[in-house]
């Protein structure tokens, strides 16, 4: 009996909870909307990890706004090709090379930006790395890279502008993480821990900075469509692998328009959200996660359960380009395909 009446009890208790959450999003749509937004034009933006993928359509976006735009990247080819693609559109961009991982090749390019634009006005921190499997495949140089890259790739370039920001007592830091950040996915483990570092210290560094006069905005979206399955690296069984993310990364259901993305994340950035997430079910999904941890934890372990599991030798890694079979690319990645063909992850002639 006793059993019977706590059974019953629980709908009712989780029903505040539910309608408190929802309240919770509707006012937060309330004051976003009412929140000003300042004009991009003639700020000096940087975008790190600018040279293709999502980095490359947010400095085409800041370009196009009448932003003073600088973008960084490793690979010198690359950013060649970004910036004649942008050159063909008439956007004058600065593109230079840079390694993130570098606090002294980082302090080079501020410096150097800041000679040729002026200081920086908004930092995005966009670059970084992916590495897709499971954790018996991964290695303790994987969590490494993945923290050299995203994390304190994005710590280093902060901690380079802080200064002038404080001292004019304006700015903003983007710093793009991940619903991965929030909410650790199966098979993208070294890529989720390093996203919840940047999502705490973002968190952290926008409540510290508020007095001075720099917002800080954390970023979490949720898959895009930016062809960036192609470049990301994959242990273990890396076919299969490459195939379930290259796919759920191209369909509209799962993931979002590159365009559409980039649009929000600066809508955000410049209305000075503590947090953009997006989209809407991504936004259910870390609210489910934050209410009921346990009913996220359940549905992950389930779709645990449908990834490949370990390879039956040592494979290594391997790109994305290196690691396709029937499924990818094929119909189902199209529309990941087209983007990667558009926002710069393949050379001219590459298919």
């Amino acid at each position: 009996m006793s059993n019977t009446r706590l059974y019953t009890r629980r709908p009712r208790t989780m029903a505040p909870i539910l309608a408190t959450g929802l309240a919770g999003v509707a006012v937060y749509g309330l004051l976003r909307r009412a929140r000003r937004r300042e004009s991009l034009n003639g700020k000096v933006v940087l975008v790190t990890g600018g040279s293709r993928g999502l980095g490359l359509v947010l400095a085409r976006h800041a370009a196009e706004q009448g932003a003073r735009v600088a973008e960084c990247g490793r690979d010198v080819s690359t950013l060649d090709r970004a910036r004649s693609t942008l050159d063909a559109l008439g956007l004058r961009v600065l593109a230079l090379p840079c390694d993130v991982t570098s606090p002294a090749a980082v302090q080079i390019l501020i410096e150097t930006v800041r000679g040729e634009l002026g200081p920086v006005d908004v930092l995005i921190n966009n670059a970084g790395v992916i590495q897709v499997g499971p954790v018996e495949e991964m290695t303790a140089a994987d969590y490494a890279e993945a923290m050299a890259a995203n994390f304190w790739g994005t710590v280093h370039a902060t901690l380079a502008v802080l200064p002038e920001m404080r001292g004019r007592r304006s700015g903003h830091i983007v710093n793009i993480a991940s619903i991965g950040g929030k909410i650790s996915v199966p098979h993208l483990l070294p890529y989720s821990a390093s996203k919840f570092a940047v999502v705490g210290f973002s968190r952290g560094l926008r409540s510290e900075m508020a007095p001075h006069g720099v917002t800080v905005v954390t970023v979490c979206p949720g898959l895009m469509r930016t062809g960036s399955p192609r470049n990301a690296t994959f242990r273990g069984r890396q076919r299969s692998e490459y195939a379930w993310f290259s796919v759920a990364a191209s369909m509209p259901l799962l993931s979002i328009d590159a365009e559409t993305a980039a649009h929000r994340i600066l809508e955000g950035a410049m209305r000075g959200e503590a947090e953009v997430v997006f989209p809407l079910s991504m936004r259910a999904a870390a609210m489910l996660d934050a209410l009921m941890p346990s009913v996220t934890a359940a549905f992950l372990t389930a779709a645990a359960r449908l990834l490949p599991g370990e390879a039956r030798h040592a494979t290594g890694r391997r790109s994305g380009k290196e690691s396709e079979s029937w499924v990818s690319p094929s119909w189902l990645t199209r529309l990941g395909d087209r983007a990667a063909q558009k926002y710069n992850q393949v050379a001219t002639g590459e298919s």
